[in-house]
């Protein structure tokens, strides 16, 4: 099965960038649709961006982070990442990569926590005011 691991969180000041990454290892990644996925405390996780299997040609944002926000894989390194830049105290969170399991390449994206077959254990962001 896939093994995903998140890294690149950090503490930052508003306004400022991060680019966290998805490292995957343990089976097949290039056609899989991954996504983003973040929980602050005291919320429910939420989907933040997705995108599809190969080139990535399908990608998907919740509405806070349009503009802000770029999801992109790089199937030679087995990684997804999330370019956040601009970010806000409201960003805060742990953040989290996911996979779905396909046997084939569909073309799709996901936003549903419940599409997902595989999560990583996350990694803190935090945006100072």
């Amino acid at each position: 099965q896939v093994q995903l691991a998140e890294s690149g969180g950090g503490l930052v000041q508003a306004g400022g960038s991060l680019r966290l990454s998805c490292a995957a290892s343990g089976g097949t990644f290039r056609h899989y649709p991954m996504g983003w996925f973040r929980q602050a405390v005291g919320k429910e996780r939420e989907f933040v961006a997705a995108i599809s299997g190969w080139s990535g040609g399908n990608t998907r944002y919740t509405d806070s982070v349009k503009g802000r926000f770029t999801i992109s894989r790089d199937n030679a390194k087995n990684t997804v990442y999330l370019q956040m830049n601009s970010l806000k105290p409201g960003d805060t969170a742990v953040y989290y990569c996911a996979a779905r399991r396909e046997t084939y390449y569909s073309g799709r994206s996901y936003l549903n926590e419940g599409e997902y077959d595989y999560w990583g254990q996350g990694t803190q962001v935090t945006v100072s005011s």
